[in-house]
Formats: structure tokens, C-alpha cells, sequence
């Protein structure tokens, strides 16, 4: 059973015995999002729950994919970017696509926070010499 504990066979039993359907509860609380960030990710068309009269079943190809949306919103990156990117999912040696495709993001990710950090360096810098200069004035240096 997944993560080999009694909540997942209980949860299993409860989905009809397979371990490899999820609850929107499930993984909320894995993922530590609302079920309302979940719903809206299915309105965006990136994860895809089967229906059970109105309870949503996620499988785990839905939770690979959570995690990838997840990651990929923790490095910054648009809800257009990560639909590109799952959208290019493979399995096997195909993968490799995808994979590249999202190495280049991070590159291009790591470019553009590297300049925001240059720039937020030169403000902190201008603002310490404002600080002194208003110092100096304050108390006569």
C-alpha cells in the first residue's frame, strides 16, 4: 500500500481497493495546498481527476503531475511554461524532451533571478549611501 501505513489501506478500501487513486483531501494534505489550488489546476486543464458521482479520483499520473506543477511554481515559473512542459511528457528515453526543455527554463530562470538580484544589490547600495549622507547631515559629520 502506499507509503505502507493503515490510512492508506483504509483509503484504498474506501476508493474501491486501489492504491493508486487519490482523494482531493489526500493530496492536499500531501502537497500542503487547498483543495481549492487542486480544483484550479483542474480548470486549467493541467491535472485530469476521473469522477465518482461528485468525488474526485486523482491517479497517480495526476499526482506526478501535481508535483511537476508544484516544482515548477516554486522556481517561478508561469502556468504557460509547466503546460508546455507536461505537455511534452514521454515515458522512457522520449522523456528526454521534456527534460531538456525544462533544464533550458531553469537556465533561462536562473539568468533572470541572477539580474534581479544584481539590480536589488545596487538599490540596497544607493539607499546605504542615502542613509549615510542623511546621517552625516543629521549629526554634523
Amino acid at each position: 500500500m502506499a507509503r505502507g501505513s493503515a490510512a492508506a489501506a483504509a483509503r484504498a478500501a474506501t476508493l474501491g481497493g486501489s492504491d493508486s487513486q487519490f482523494s482531493i483531501t489526500d493530496l492536499a494534505r500531501e502537497f500542503a495546498v487547498t483543495s481549492r489550488t487542486l480544483r484550479f489546476y483542474e480548470d486549467e486543464g493541467l491535472i485530469h481527476p476521473m469522477r465518482r458521482g461528485t468525488t474526485r479520483l486523482y491517479s497517480r499520473a495526476d499526482r506526478a503531475r501535481l508535483a511537476w506543477i508544484l516544482r515548477g511554481r516554486a522556481v517561478g515559473f508561469s502556468l504557460a511554461d509547466i503546460r508546455e512542459l507536461l505537455d511534452m511528457y514521454a515515458p522512457g528515453e522520449a522523456r528526454r524532451a521534456q527534460l531538456e526543455a525544462t533544464f533550458a527554463k531553469c537556465r533561462e530562470r536562473i539568468v533572470a533571478l541572477e539580474a534581479q538580484r544584481a539590480a536589488i544589490d545596487a538599490t540596497i547600495a544607493e539607499i546605504s549611501e542615502f542613509c549615510r549622507s542623511i546621517d552625516e547631515t543629521i549629526n554634523g559629520d
